[in-house]
């Protein structure tokens, strides 16, 4: 059957079989990409963050998808630098976890990432020096406290979303590199967004989004320069996660809970320079890739402005 069917594409015209080719082609790659994606999303083992180093330093530690990397990494016997602004969360995020996981060591320091950096990674930098870091997870990151427009965003909000997500997350990653060069191993996570990446717009949220894609732009740059020096840089790029700053309170299939992003990205360290842990978020960016620009601007747009409505609307009851 399968030589009677050869034969009868020989005799057809140049055209069909070019066509032919050309589908069957396209097939073996869909199904290649398919099998791909089963394999590093379901089967490909996760690495031993061990290797890369004893420590691990995490900034946004204290709530959210930080705290959820901060317990993840703690099981896996690995050392702990929490960075955050609030000594009075970070003891008790430290405690939680020792109670957990009694044998690790946690050393805490207190940055406010909007407030003086640069003496907040001068800290860093003294608390990690003769520590073996092998892994940092730059979590940390504020965004819009409800939708808006470009021109309703004033200036300590413009200044914040700049400082913290751009300045903070560059300055702390060139103090921590430092050691990493000279051990000539190490992981870097920066925590991107789907705003940035996945959609191809995200209205009223356009300054966050910029600070993401600039997030995105700066590791795949670092995983280029670094990889000959042992050095795994990453750009995660999640969804929505239950998280309070993307002000979701219930998980669901679509959108898991910090622990459970956690979990799923902490398998993912050391491999692609830009990735989506969590599988059911890879489906949501395969079907966006599927569909019009136009079409995902248009839809977003409507989604921001209620979101807006709904924030003008709690702000103003709260002025009441």
């Amino acid at each position: 059957m399968e030589l009677c069917f050869l034969d009868k594409l020989k005799n057809q015209p140049s055209w069909v079989i070019f066509l032919f080719a050309l589908g069957s082609i396209s097939i073996l790659k869909f199904s290649l990409a398919v099998l791909r994606w089963v394999y590093v999303s379901f089967l490909r083992p996760a690495k031993n963050l061990k290797k890369y180093g004893s420590w691990a330093l995490i900034t946004g530690p204290t709530d959210g998808i930080g705290k959820g990397f901060a317990f993840q990494i703690a099981r896996k016997g690995i050392n702990l630098v929490l960075v955050g602004r609030n000594p009075d969360k970070l003891k008790e995020v430290s405690d939680a976890i020792l109670a957990k996981y009694g044998k690790v060591q946690i050393k805490t320091v207190v940055v406010d990432f909007a407030g003086d950096l640069d003496a907040g990674v001068q800290r860093i930098s003294e608390t990690i020096e003769g520590l073996d870091v092998g892994v940092l997870i730059n979590n940390v990151g504020v965004s819009y406290p409800y939708a808006r427009f470009f021109h309703e965003v004033d200036e300590e909000l413009l200044k914040n979303l700049i400082k913290v997500n751009v300045e903070g997350t560059t300055k702390v990653t060139q103090a921590v590199l430092a050691g990493m060069i000279k051990r000539k191993k190490g992981a870097i996570v920066n925590i991107g967004s789907g705003d940035a990446i996945v959609i191809p717009s995200d209205p009223l949220y356009s300054v966050y989004a910029a600070t993401k894609a600039y997030i995105d732009q700066f590791s795949r740059c670092l995983y280029v320069e670094y990889k000959k020096s042992g050095i795994d840089v990453q750009c995660q790029v999640p969804m929505y996660v239950a998280t309070k700053m993307a002000s979701i309170k219930r998980s669901s299939f679509f959108v898991p809970s910090a622990e459970g992003y956690a979990r799923a990205g902490l398998g993912w360290i050391g491999y692609e320079p830009r990735c989506t842990p969590y599988w059911p978020h890879s489906l949501i960016w395969a079907f966006a890739s599927l569909l019009p620009e136009s079409v995902i601007d248009s839809w977003r747009l409507g989604f921001c402005l209620g979101i807006r409505k709904r924030g003008q609307l709690k702000e103003s009851r709260k002025k009441e």
